[in-house]
């Protein structure tokens, strides 16, 4: 009798994972879903904004305060100025609420806005929603016009910022 109830509820929970939305599988060429999120600086950012204007680096991370996170937050947090050098707004975003990633970026000093998508819409537009339930750490390269440049499905959450300084510097952002 037990065996057969695992059965069924494996089934079921099966069943209701393969009903979410299919996985998105986004490619450098493609154009950039769009978003309108809030961040840890209290502002809302939508990637519209900046069409036409200046690249986007969206980079995905999985969960506020985690080691692998954290260690990406202060990559990124000690290298803005570098960053700031080229012509791109660069946001962290995951799927946890606004308050865990405000006191996240408090907490970790970051000089940058970090995106929340909360009911995690936009990671399942964007293809980074794992089983889980976290956003996998990948970061999307976004150009003026909107299209993915490229996207980073490898990243090292410790030599982060250095790494997209490489990858904007080829790109010649």
């Amino acid at each position: 009798m037990r065996a057969l109830m695992a059965l069924v509820v494996t089934a079921v929970l099966t069943s209701a994972l393969s009903a979410q939305a299919p996985t998105v599988t986004l490619k450098a060429g493609d154009q950039a879903p769009d978003f309108t999120l809030k961040a840890s600086d209290g502002k809302t950012y939508s990637l519209s904004d900046y069409r036409g204007k200046k690249g986007v680096v969206l980079a995905w991370f999985p969960k506020a305060f985690t080691a692998g996170c954290t260690l990406e937050c202060k990559s990124l947090a000690a290298n803005g100025d570098r960053l700031r050098k080229y012509d791109v707004a660069y946001f962290m975003a995951s799927v946890d609420t606004i308050e865990d990633n405000t006191k996240f970026a408090q907490s970790e000093k970051a000089d940058f806005p970090m995106l929340s998508d909360a009911d995690k819409s936009v990671a399942t537009r964007y293809g980074v929603l794992a089983p889980r339930g976290f956003a996998n750490r990948w970061t999307f390269y976004i150009d003026k016009d909107g299209r993915i440049a490229h996207i980073d499905r490898a990243v090292n959450p410790e030599t982060s910022a250095e790494d997209i300084i490489a990858r904007l510097s080829q790109l010649k952002w």
